[in-house]
């Protein structure tokens, strides 16, 4: 845990929950140890929605579709989402939520390697929110960038891999040493590119806000 147990309890226990319809989806999800964003990153993509209010969000991590639904419901009413997901089991559960939650006409579920995906997009989007393979962040960059414009938000979740991003290489687990390589790689690239403004902040299992400047 990167902020101190007792601390991250009493944060959340000041959230006042979501709609019932996320409540019930999101305890479904833990029960069946399906992994959604935490309390506290809810929180805080809530207030970013409020803050930037975009009209065009891409997702690259689906899921079962709660987060993608979350941010469908505290966006602005006409909110697009254009959300990928590689995993064939969760692929009908999410279209199936989305169908439930009546926004199956503002989610556009694409199917298949996001790497592949990305290189296939056009245009641009005003938030983008990366929760899937982490290992493969600073591979996607480039196509992230590209669909990018000024002032467009991108949201990274998981970037301090439960505190073992500071570690020597050596001490991390070597089945994942590959991830902190590259994670590290990706920070680094997040902060020092003049195209972006970047900030980490040890929310969740950390989390990176960056701005396009140009």
């Amino acid at each position: 845990m990167i902020v101190e147990e007792r601390m991250q309890t009493y944060i959340n226990s000041l959230n006042t929950g979501n709609t019932l319809f996320l409540d019930t989806l999101e305890k479904e999800a833990l029960e069946n140890h399906v992994p959604i964003i935490r309390k506290e990153m809810q929180s805080f993509i809530k207030t970013l929605l409020a803050l930037k209010q975009p009209k065009r969000i891409l997702e690259v991590g689906t899921a079962v579709g709660f987060s993608t639904l979350l941010m469908c419901e505290y966006g602005p009413a006409d909110v697009e989402i254009v959300t990928i997901e590689n995993y064939e089991k969760r692929i009908p559960i999410a279209k199936e939520n989305f169908k439930k939650a009546g926004r199956e006409t503002q989610i556009k579920l694409l199917e298949g390697d996001a790497g592949e995906i990305l290189q296939t997009l056009s245009g641009t989007f005003d938030f983008i929110f990366m929760d899937a393979a982490k290992g493969q962040y600073i591979h996607w960059l480039p196509d992230i960038l590209r669909l990018m414009k000024k002032g467009s938000v991108l949201v990274s979740d998981n970037v301090l891999q439960e505190g073992d991003i500071i570690e020597s290489h050596y001490l991390v687990e070597r089945r994942n040493r590959t991830i902190y390589k590259r994670m590290r790689a990706y920070l680094y690239e997040l902060t020092h590119n003049p195209s972006f403004v970047t900030s980490v902040l040890p929310v969740g299992d950390g989390v990176t806000v960056s701005i396009k400047q140009e």
